[in-house]
């Protein structure tokens, strides 16, 4: 896609700093990142969301977190933890397929916070989607 961002950082018209890459995905650091080392794991395709995204790519990308990122975060940023994101449609700024990396440290503040005014009953929401 012609205007698409992330399309024109895997065509080399956008500057990053890719942390790593092979044929399917490629691992960028976050121009605005949540905490120290937020990482980007873009679809090489463009695929806009989890919908469009060949299983293949989001089956790779989970794999490369969990062998090669994840250790590397912890062993080099010494993070204790590591928050997954991945927005489709609401939320999503750039529409191409990625998954946000989101290294966790103590009292980072990072948090999805539970607002119990926002939200309807558990019971209420189990009946809906059972």
């Amino acid at each position: 896609m012609k205007d698409c961002i992330f399309c024109k950082i895997m065509k080399g018209e956008l500057p990053s700093k890719t942390i790593y890459e092979d044929d399917l995905i490629k691992v960028i650091m976050n121009i605005n990142p949540a905490t120290n080392g937020h990482l980007l794991v873009l679809s090489k395709e463009h695929m806009v969301d989890l919908r469009d995204t060949k299983e293949e790519v989001i089956l790779h990308s989970l794999k490369v977190v969990k062998e090669t990122l994840y250790p590397q975060l912890k062993e080099k940023l010494g993070c204790e933890g590591l928050t997954l994101a991945q927005n489709n449609e609401l939320g999503q700024e750039i529409k191409h397929y990625h998954i946000h990396l989101i290294p966790r440290y103590p009292e980072d503040h990072a948090d999805f916070q539970y607002d119990k005014e926002k939200v309807e009953d558990l019971d209420t929401i189990y009946e809906k989607l059972i």
